[in-house]
């Protein structure tokens, strides 16, 4: 079985939010020839994608090719739109989370929903986030490495974090809005560095200033491995000791003792990135996710944890599949109903351990009801 947690979906359809909303800087979709779009900004191109980026059906035939059971359903971080007007963020939003729980709703064994919320006003974000898994039925929210000009550890964003830990829903942390222009805009440098960067920054934002610590039942996950962190961990602890005046200013927990607390997905592209990954961030918090369906994402999800020769297989089941539902929350014999004798030991042990909490067990059923019926 593999739950994948790290991939991208957009609407097939939006309207023109230029006219919506009387200003400039939306993506809009242009479906240019047979099985393609360009996404548009202001008149630019931003991207082409393929008919996979936005029909379930060719995802789950793709799904099929490589084995992976579920996708955990995220937007594309350039739609998280924090820069606009709150009140046009969440109108967006809305439709985003709306089209995502039509595809949960159509395919409800193969998708699970993570909504999009509109962080740059907390308030706000926070009414849809309740919506998200209240009404929709969805486990958690993706958000970005940082808000405008608040990283993670922003006094703003305090009420949401609660908000976010008393709802018990599970934050998939992306990366985005990487600086682009004068160094930064030759070889793809924004992707290929920028983007570990903004990740390690997201986590020592959420470690240095107490958030974690405050908010012990919070469930995050980072994307890309935990980018720059898990290799830098080190550094950041001895920063730690050795300049208490500058680190520990607002939480005087050593930052490595947060490990085995977060999550990160598993795309890191090399094995023995892999192996650290499992060293430093622990065998329980790495889940399964591939970036589909962008080229720097893991092609054939998860080949690279089953080439994994001296993982057992019971470690290989976490990382493909059980670890997701722990982070999620969700009942894994809903997606896999029964242990068939071709199931291997580790998913029977799965299946036969694997208890959802009450509250999830509750969403569960609201998705079951309001969604996917």
């Amino acid at each position: 079985m593999k739950i994948d947690i790290h991939n991208h979906i957009l609407p097939k359809r939006w309207p023109d939010l230029k006219e919506r909303y009387g200003y400039g800087g939306w993506i809009q979709l242009h479906h240019h020839c047979e099985g393609k779009a360009k996404m548009m900004k202001d008149g630019k191109l931003f991207r082409v994608i393929d008919q996979n980026c936005w029909d379930p059906d060719t995802r789950i035939k793709e799904m099929d090719e490589t084995g992976v059971t579920v996708q955990a359903l995220s937007t594309v971080p350039i739609m998280f739109s924090y820069w606009a007007k709150p009140e046009d963020a969440l109108d967006l939003c809305k439709i985003i989370n709306d089209d995502l729980a039509t595809t949960v709703k159509t395919h409800p064994k193969r998708f699970i929903g993570l909504g999009t919320v509109p962080l740059q006003a907390p308030d706000l974000a926070i009414q849809e986030m309740t919506r998200c898994i209240k009404e929709l039925g969805f486990p958690g929210i993706e958000i970005g490495s940082h808000v405008n000009d608040w990283n993670l550890d922003a006094p703003e964003l305090q009420s949401f974090f609660a908000a976010a830990e008393e709802l018990d829903c599970s934050i998939f942390v992306h990366p985005w809005d990487m600086e682009m222009s004068g160094r930064m805009s030759k070889y793809w440098l924004p992707w290929l560095v920028g983007m570990p960067a903004e990740t390690a920054t997201a986590m020592c934002s959420l470690i240095f200033s107490g958030v974690l610590e405050k908010f012990p039942k919070l469930k995050v996950c980072f994307a890309h491995g935990g980018g720059s962190f898990p290799c830098t961990i080190g550094r950041i602890e001895h920063g730690f000791n050795v300049r208490p005046d500058l680190c520990a200013v607002e939480c005087e927990v050593n930052p490595r003792n947060y490990l085995g607390r977060v999550y990160t997905d598993s795309l890191v592209h090399d094995p023995e990135a892999l192996r650290l990954l499992v060293n430093v961030i622990g065998k329980d918090n790495i889940v399964l996710g591939s970036d589909y369906p962008f080229p720097l994402g893991e092609h054939h999800p998860g080949k690279l944890i089953q080439s994994m020769n001296d993982f057992s297989d019971i470690l290989k089941d976490k990382l493909l599949a059980d670890n997701a539902c722990q982070f999620l929350g969700i009942d894994r014999a809903l997606y896999e109903p029964a242990c068939s004798s071709k199931s291997s030991m580790s998913d029977s042990m799965s299946c036969e351990h694997s208890e959802p909490s009450p509250k999830r067990q509750k969403t569960c059923e609201l998705a079951s009801n309001n969604v996917c019926s």
